[in-house]
C-alpha cells in the first residue's frame, strides 16, 4: 500500500489531526449520513457527496478496500408533510426522490457506495436497536412513544461540547412534557392518522430520526467502524444522539474519526430548504456542466464554508474547459505516432526514448505535491493550482516544440514525456473525480452548449458573428470587428483568431471578472469568523 505520507484526518471529536489508521490494516469502513428525500437536492447535498466521494476515491487509491455506506432517510416528519401537500403516498415520494439524488450523483461523477439503505426496509434492525437500548434501562415508553434518557449517558455532548441543558428536543419536533428530561429524544413514534406506521413491541408507530443511522451503520458494518461523515449542522443533536444511542445499545460502540463538511453559504447564510434559499442540483447543472460544479464543490477545503456566487462556477467551467482542451489537444497531437514507434514503446533502433529533464522534474513536483495535499486532511483546495498548473503548461509548451524540426530521437524523448505527464494528470483527475467517461471532445462540446445556453445564442448566431467581424476586419472597421468581439465577450464568448482562421470557446463574462476586493468587501463574502474556521490548523 503507497503510502508515502501519513495520511491524516480532521477528527471532529478530538478537534485535532490524527494519523488515520483503521480499526483493520488494509480495510476502511465509512458511514456518511444522506438525504431526507422530500425535494430535489441542492448544493448543500451536493457538497456532502462530491467531499466523501473524494475520500472514498483517495482512500481505494491508497489501496485500502472501502465498504462505503450512505444512506437514505424516507420516513420522516418532513416527507409525511410534503407528501400530504401533494396528496402521495409517503414512501412514494421520497423513493421517487431518492432516484432523482440517484441521478444528481452519477451526473457529478460520484462512485455508488457499496450500499445505500433506506429507513423503511431496515425497521426490523431498528426496532432491536431500539428494545436493546430499554433492556440497559437507556430509554422509557410512554403511550407508545420510546424515549431516550440523555441522563443515562454521562458523556452526552462529548462530539459537540453542548451541555444538556442545550439540546433542542430532538430537533425536528416540539417539547414534549411526558419527557423525564426536556432532552431526551424520540427513538419511536407512535402512530397518528395519516401517517405510515410499522408494528413494533410498544404498537404500531415509526422510528425517530435519530435511531436510523445507528442501526443501519451497526447493521452494514458493526458498532465498531472507522469514518462517520456528514455535515457540520448535524454534529448536533443528530450524531451526539447517534453516539449516545449506539453507546447504550452496545459498551464497545465506537467510531474512531467524525469527519465533517462546511456548509454552503448564500450570502453568507448557510443555504437550506427550510431557509429557501438554496439553489437544487438541477437547476445549476441545466445551465453549467456537472464537472465545473463538482471542480466548484471541491475548490474550498473540505470543512470551509464555500460561499456560491456566479463567478465561482463562471471560473470553475473555465478551468474544466482549459483542462479538457489541454488533453484534448495532447490526444490530437500524440495520435499519428500511436502507431509504429510507439506502438511497443518508443524506441529507435535499440534506443528507448528517455523523458526530458522537465518532465521528470514536471511530474516529481505534481506526485509530491498532490500527495502532501490530500494526505494531509483532503486539503483539495491546493491541488488544482500549482503544480498541477504547471503540468498543463508543460503539456502545452511540449505541442509547441513538437510541431518544429528536430531529430528523432530528440522528438520521441517530447513524445514520451507528453504520454507520461498526461498520465499524471488524469491520475490526479480521476482520483479527484473530474476525470469525465465521455471523450474530450465530448465534454468540450457539452461545455461550450451550456456556455451557449447561458448566453441565450445558438452555434450559428455566433458563426455569423464571425463572419460578420471578418468581413469587417477585411473592409478595415477596426471599431466594428472590436465591438463584436467585445459584446460576445460579455456573454461568455470568446473569440480566437488561429492563423487565418476565427474560432470561439466559453468564457468568464466579462462583466463578472471582478479585482480583488478591498478588505470591507471581501468580508462580506467571506466573514472573519467563518474564515477562521477554515481548514489551515
Amino acid at each position: 500500500m503507497a503510502k508515502e505520507e501519513e495520511f491524516r484526518v480532521y477528527n471532529s471529536l478530538t478537534q485535532q489531526k490524527e494519523v488515520f489508521k483503521p480499526h483493520v490494516p488494509g480495510r476502511v469502513d465509512m458511514y456518511v449520513c444522506g438525504i431526507t428525500a422530500y425535494a430535489l437536492s441542492h448544493l448543500g447535498h451536493a457538497r456532502a457527496a462530491v467531499n466523501f466521494d473524494v475520500l472514498y476515491r483517495y482512500l481505494q487509491h491508497l489501496g485500502y478496500q472501502v465498504t462505503y455506506v450512505r444512506n437514505f432517510t424516507d420516513v420522516d416528519d418532513k416527507i409525511i408533510r410534503r407528501a400530504n401537500e401533494l396528496g402521495e403516498d409517503p414512501l412514494s415520494l421520497s423513493s421517487r426522490y431518492c432516484q432523482e439524488y440517484i441521478v444528481d450523483m452519477s451526473d457529478l461523477q460520484c462512485l455508488l457506495p457499496s450500499h445505500q439503505p433506506r429507513v423503511s426496509d431496515h425497521m426490523e434492525q431498528i426496532k432491536d436497536m431500539i428494545a436493546q437500548i430499554i433492556n440497559n434501562d437507556s430509554a422509557y415508553t410512554v403511550d407508545g412513544d420510546v424515549f431516550f434518557a440523555v441522563e443515562k449517558f454521562p458523556n452526552y455532548g462529548q462530539l459537540s461540547g453542548q451541555k444538556l441543558e442545550n439540546n433542542r428536543a430532538g430537533e425536528r419536533v416540539a417539547v414534549d412534557s411526558r419527557k423525564r428530561n426536556p432532552a431526551d429524544f424520540a427513538l419511536w413514534k407512535a402512530v397518528k392518522p395519516g401517517e405510515p406506521s410499522w408494528e413494533s413491541p410498544w404498537g404500531p408507530g415509526r422510528p425517530g430520526w435519530h435511531i436510523e443511522c445507528s442501526a443501519m451503520s451497526a447493521h452494514y458494518l458493526s458498532f465498531k467502524f472507522d469514518i462517520h461523515g456528514g455535515g457540520i449542522d448535524l454534529i448536533f443533536p443528530h450524531h451526539e444522539n447517534e453516539i449516545a444511542q449506539s453507546c447504550a445499545a452496545c459498551q464497545e460502540s465506537r467510531v474512531s474519526y467524525w469527519m465533517h463538511n462546511g456548509h454552503v453559504t448564500n450570502n453568507n447564510e448557510k443555504m437550506s430548504k427550510s431557509l429557501g434559499n438554496f439553489f437544487t442540483i438541477r437547476e445549476i447543472t441545466q445551465r453549467y456542466h456537472p464537472l465545473p460544479l463538482r471542480h466548484f464543490l471541491i475548490s474550498a477545503h473540505y470543512r470551509s464554508p464555500l460561499n456560491y456566487t456566479v463567478l465561482q462556477l463562471e471560473s470553475s467551467s473555465d478551468a474544466v474547459y482549459y483542462i479538457y482542451q489541454t488533453l484534448q489537444d495532447c490526444e490530437d497531437a500524440l495520435s499519428p505516432f500511436q502507431e509504429g514507434s510507439l506502438k511497443e514503446g518508443p524506441e529507435q533502433k535499440g534506443k528507448t526514448a528517455r523523458l526530458t529533464a522537465a518532465a521528470q522534474e514536471c511530474i516529481s513536483k505534481l506526485r509530491s505535491e498532490f500527495q502532501s495535499k490530500m494526505s494531509d486532511d483532503l486539503n483539495t483546495a491546493q491541488i488544482l493550482t500549482g503544480a498541477f498548473q504547471e503540468a498543463l503548461k508543460f503539456i502545452n509548451s511540449s505541442l509547441t516544440a513538437l510541431k518544429k524540426k528536430q531529430q528523432k530521437q530528440q522528438q520521441l524523448s517530447v513524445i514520451q514525456s507528453l504520454i507520461e505527464v498526461e498520465k499524471e494528470v488524469k491520475e490526479v483527475l480521476n482520483i479527484l473525480g473530474l476525470l469525465s467517461s465521455s471523450t474530450y471532445l465530448e465534454v468540450l462540446q457539452q461545455l461550450k452548449e451550456k456556455a451557449l445556453k447561458r448566453a441565450g445564442l445558438v452555434e450559428n448566431d455566433v458563426l455569423h458573428l464571425i463572419e460578420e467581424r471578418t468581413l469587417a476586419r477585411k473592409n478595415k472597421d477596426f471599431s466594428k470587428s472590436d465591438q463584436i468581439r467585445a459584446d460576445l465577450t460579455v456573454k461568455g464568448i470568446a473569440l480566437m483568431d488561429v492563423g487565418k482562421e476565427t474560432i470561439w470557446r466559453p468564457c468568464v463574462p466579462v462583466e463578472l471578472e471582478q479585482p480583488t476586493p478591498p478588505v470591507e468587501q471581501e468580508h462580506k463574502t467571506l466573514p472573519v469568523e467563518q474564515k477562521t474556521a477554515s481548514a489551515t490548523d
